[in-house]
């Protein structure tokens, strides 16, 4: 690896920064569901789920895109040296965000009703949504200020941010609803109605979510105050005078965003209509009293557990598209293929393991850190870890295609994987009356359609090469190995110890294990894992291991 490939690098550094965070970030939101769902009730998390996939929907209409947005175009000016602009881009993309996220916010408060109503056809999940209403608003302003840092080339900001906010999430969530599900069974048996207790419940869980996004954004606003005097020097020594005037800046983020928005809207907005069509189904099967506790089954035991590796690609999308951009820009295509062969690479060694370790250890972690039905989900965890590889992959893809500036790829790749997904999802309901497991199903046919599509996309447009063996083959290979090895002992330790410590020990060998695999088949060399987050340490421990 060359210097300079050493130093394009730098994004998995940071990419693995933000990964950490945001894992230890889905962690906190894992563990915090678990108090959440004792207190309300798998019924009480279908109701929740419900709110924040209207909440989603909203989100990624308003805000979600633009931190990629903001990134992005930050990150072209200063490769420019064009910092003025770059700061005019910042305060033009506040203006936007008020607009946007106060917009959003006033729809949902008041027409939640319909909302909950029409879309989700779980009535009382309006109150849940009315919570979430103002902090549409707080996540534009934050989403603002998260992509000028990750514009810059620094992603601290934000995973300080976000475990600010997800410690604040989980505990006004978890005090919050243990308060509200208390009032709801009151108001429930007023109006003889016991579903009222779940659905104040979820309510609370939903407070924590605005606390915690309110308590990111005060963290943002300090960072940034501490930021502007270097900015400021910066913008002194800009030889460009002339600024962007923020008509044009306006348009900039409009046509910038509209894409990143389609394509978010259409990769995200499966989980609302899979929920929407899920209660259709069931209504039309007359198993409606099922169908709020099925899917919090679904929404809390499964999918719950299925992301928090997925944050991994999502840390290194936004930490790799300021700095692809940049290399595209510069007109450095050599390094921007080295970025995208050492980014899917890195992704895959995490995730690959993680969708088998789901699948072999899927019951005791289940069983660990929730109450009530285990079974289902952890069937569903074996059939579906596989989703982990897909819906990684395709994230990082859709980065790649919007960092060298193919913004409309990734929305015509996501509309015909959605449609087909759709019709999958409903021939399993309808016709095949698999319930979860046709959710599931669907679901996994999304991810691996995008994958598929994406590649081919940006084989064609930055004539990338894709790797197989090392990228795929060897990490797949050690992982099959660490899982029968896991599933082995984990089963003969629960004669002799409890579940937990067996799976704790389990996590532990299985990782070892995976790791000493994978630089024994070669899956991965000695200056690769240096460019990874605690690079040195692990080379070292390697190298005293005699592995290297």
């Amino acid at each position: 690896m060359s210097a300079q490939e050493r130093k394009g690098s730098n994004f998995i550094i940071q990419g693995g920064i933000l990964a950490i965070t945001g894992i230890i970030s889905r962690l906190i939101g894992l563990l915090y569901r678990m108090p959440l769902q004792r207190t309300i009730g798998d019924a009480g998390m279908g109701y929740y789920s419900a709110a924040f996939q209207i909440y989603s929907i909203m989100l990624i209409i308003s805000s979600y895109s633009l931190p990629t947005a903001v990134s992005k175009l930050v990150a072209s000016r200063i490769a420019r040296g064009h910092y003025r602009n770059a700061r005019k881009l910042y305060r033009g993309s506040l203006m936007f965000a008020l607009l946007s996220g106060g917009a959003t916010g006033l729809i949902v408060l008041f027409g939640a009703d319909s909302l909950a109503g029409t879309v989700m056809r779980l009535d009382k999940s309006a109150i849940a949504l009315r919570v979430l209403a103002p902090t549409l608003l707080i996540v534009a302003l934050m989403g603002v200020i998260r992509g000028y840092f990750q514009g810059l080339g620094s992603m601290m900001p934000t995973a300080i941010s976000q475990l600010v906010e997800q410690i604040i999430n989980a505990v006004v969530s978890v005090v919050a609803a243990i308060m509200l599900f208390s009032y709801g069974e009151k108001v429930g048996a007023l109006l003889h109605d016991t579903e009222y207790a779940s659905a104040y419940g979820a309510a609370g869980g939903t407070l924590g979510t605005g606390a915690g996004a309110l308590a990111g954004l005060l963290i943002l606003i300090v960072m940034l105050i501490s930021h502007n005097r270097s900015m400021h020097r910066n913008v002194v020594q800009d030889p460009v005078r002339h600024t962007e005037e923020y008509g044009k800046i306006f348009r900039v983020l409009i046509l910038t965003i509209l894409p990143i928005i389609l394509s978010t809207t259409i990769y995200n907005i499966s989980d609302t209509l899979d929920q929407g069509v899920f209660n259709y189904i069931m209504d039309h099967k007359n198993m409606s009293a099922q169908k709020a506790e099925l899917w919090g089954i679904f929404s809390t035991k499964y999918r719950v557990l299925t992301n928090v590796p997925i944050a991994l690609s999502n840390a290194l999308s936004a930490s790799m598209m300021p700095t692809l951009t940049a290399s595209v820009e510069r007109g450095e295509h050599r390094i921007a293929r080295h970025k995208v062969a050492l980014a899917i690479r890195f992704a895959m060694i995490l995730s690959i393991p993680c969708a088998v370790g789901l699948a072999v250890l899927g019951r005791p972690i289940i069983a660990t850190l929730f109450k009530g039905e285990v079974d289902l989900p952890a069937r569903l965890l074996m059939f579906g870890s596989v989703s982990v590889v897909f819906f990684s992959l395709s994230t990082l893809s859709n980065g790649v295609l919007q960092g060298i500036d193919k913004m409309r790829i990734p929305v015509r790749n996501a509309f015909i994987a959605l449609i087909v997904h759709l019709g999958i999802l409903y021939l399993t309901l309808e016709v095949f009356n698999w319930k979860l497991y046709g959710v599931v199903v669907s679901t996994i046919m999304f991810g691996l359609l995008m994958c598929i599509f994406n590649w081919l996309s940006i084989r064609k447009h930055l004539e990338y090469k894709q790797e197989i063996i090392r990228t795929f083959v060897i990490p797949l290979i050690a992982a099959l190995i660490m899982g029968v090895v896991v599933f082995g002992m984990y089963h003969l330790m629960t004669k002799f110890m409890s579940m937990r410590i067996a799976l704790l020990v389990g996590i532990v060998v299985g990782a070892l294990v995976y790791f000493v695999l994978l630089i024994k088949l070669k899956g991965v060399r000695e200056n690769e894992i240096r460019s990874f987050p605690g690079g040195d340490f692990l080379a070292r421990l390697a190298i005293n291991m005699h592995l290297l």
